[in-house]
């Protein structure tokens, strides 16, 4: 495991379209899964224990922030031939068994991940309502805070601001996780 912190925040960069296959077998494109006033596009994965930490919780605030008219989508780029964890089975598994009300998408390529600059998991990317970059920062402080309140993580809290307000918020800390585990070129 590598730890990874993701760059600061590129404010207004437009988020780059994509046509992905989610769990349920279907294949999206970004422009049909926006939300009418914010989106989040989380890069997660089913191993790293940063992921798993979070994941009950995230699954609870997504469901509240898509409630509020963000539209929540994660996004699997690892390379399972190194990491069978991550395999798009396995990505069926985790997202029933946690309940995902989210899609969850499988970028076998990797070309998505690479088009957002996307360097860890999780890595979180909160746009306005016109798909603009201003929220790159972490889900909360996992260090100091043993038992977070639901509806209380830094990344809901930008989410909401984000969807009231279409500003972003002002204090954004990098998120840390494992590195993206791209593919070996041959």
């Amino acid at each position: 495991m590598v730890e990874t912190y993701t760059p600061e925040c590129e404010f207004n960069v437009k988020a780059q379209d994509f046509e992905l296959k989610n769990t349920d077998g279907k294949f999206y494109q970004l422009g049909e899964l926006v939300g009418s006033k914010a989106t989040l596009i989380m890069f997660i994965c089913n191993h790293c224990p940063y992921v798993k930490s979070i994941l009950e919780q995230l699954v609870v605030e997504v469901s509240v922030l898509q409630k509020k008219g963000v539209a929540c989508i994660a996004i699997n780029s690892n390379d399972s031939s190194q990491y069978p964890e991550d395999s798009f089975e396995n990505m069926q598994k985790i997202s029933k068994k946690f309940g995902f009300s989210f899609p969850y998408l499988y970028d076998d390529t990797q070309n998505v991940a690479q088009r957002y600059k996307a360097v860890c998991t999780p890595d979180f990317f909160g746009y306005n309502a016109d798909l603009e970059l201003l929220y790159r920062g972490r889900f909360d402080d996992r260090k100091t805070s043993k038992q977070m309140s639901a509806n209380s993580s830094e990344l809901f809290k930008g989410m909401i601001e984000i969807a009231r307000t279409g500003k972003p918020p002002i204090n954004q800390i990098p998120s840390v996780g494992c590195s993206i585990k791209w593919k070996v070129s041959e």
